[in-house]
């Protein structure tokens, strides 16, 4: 209430837009990853870099992206494979021949595998939880200085780490177990939440997603494994799989005005299905 006695109100018009935002999406060719990207083009950055091991579905991926109507950002491709340290560090250089500074960085890029326990290969198991766990944190290091940059008490720069309810539940067991996956998202999870209380006062915000099913590529095998889509669907409290608005929704709520009270929080996007599974 003012002197007066009048409300006050604040002005919300803008609160989920990105306006001239810097992003870096790793993992951003396919799949969550550009799903975000549009996201974010669509809510206002002015540059979104994509990254992933394949130069051409970088520069497709960003085609796609730059043919959006209305948006007044670009998508830039920087190829890069985030599982070698010392190509996350060339990512930041190129990225950085770009911009002095980054707002966004949705840590995205993962792997899994999918065997038995007796036969789950030892280097499998490392793979993953290298490429879902380390290279996460690596990232995150390494592009700290720009994300330090620009960020302030009230306009804090953000990171967002794609974990999965597979590290909040329990994953894939029998012929196609995801041992080592399960357990770098459950890591993932953590290191975003040691990360949240690290970066807070530098003013980056640390969170994290944890989607379900969606019908990507990575996930589509194991899939196909466990009954298809309708399957899984049918099975889902909410009756249906995940959608691209439904992890660009969340991810760009994580890194708006909307959001900047958020730090160290896990968001599910699965319907319900983790829920779900404890009537079994």
């Amino acid at each position: 209430m003012s002197a007066e006695g009048e409300v006050q109100l604040q002005d919300f018009k803008s609160i989920f837009s990105l306006p001239r935002k810097v992003a870096v999406v790793t993992g951003g060719s396919r799949g969550l990853g550009l799903h975000a990207a549009s996201g974010f083009l669509q809510a206002g950055c002015s540059q979104v870099f994509i990254t992933s091991r394949k130069a051409k579905a970088c520069e497709e991926a960003c085609n796609a992206l730059n043919a959006l109507p209305g948006i007044s950002g670009k998508a830039i491709s920087v190829p890069a494979d985030i599982s070698k340290s010392s190509e996350i560090v060339r990512l930041v250089e190129e990225v950085s021949k770009h911009t002095d500074h980054v707002d966004i960085l949705f840590a995205n890029a993962g792997a899994t595998w999918g065997a038995e326990f007796d036969k789950h290969p030892e280097e499998a198991f490392a793979k993953v939880m290298d490429l879902n766990v380390k290279s996460v944190f690596v990232c995150i290091q390494k592009f700290a200085p720009l994300l330090r940059k620009n960020a302030t008490l009230e306009d804090p720069s953000r990171v967002v780490v794609t974990a999965s309810v597979a590290g909040i539940g329990v994953g894939s067991l029998g012929k196609n177990a995801t041992f080592g996956y399960s357990a770098s998202k459950a890591a993932a999870l953590h290191l975003t939440r040691n990360l949240a209380v690290e970066l807070g006062p530098q003013h980056i915000l640390c969170n994290s997603v944890a989607p379900g099913f969606f019908p990507t590529k990575m996930a589509s095998g194991l899939m196909a494994l466990s009954g298809g889509e309708k399957a899984l669907a049918d099975a889902n409290p909410n009756k249906r799989l995940g959608k691209p608005e439904d992890i660009a929704g969340t991810v760009v709520y994580l890194c708006s005005r909307a959001a900047s009270h958020l730090n160290g929080a896990h968001i599910v996007i699965d319907g319900g299905s983790v829920l779900g599974r404890s009537r079994l």
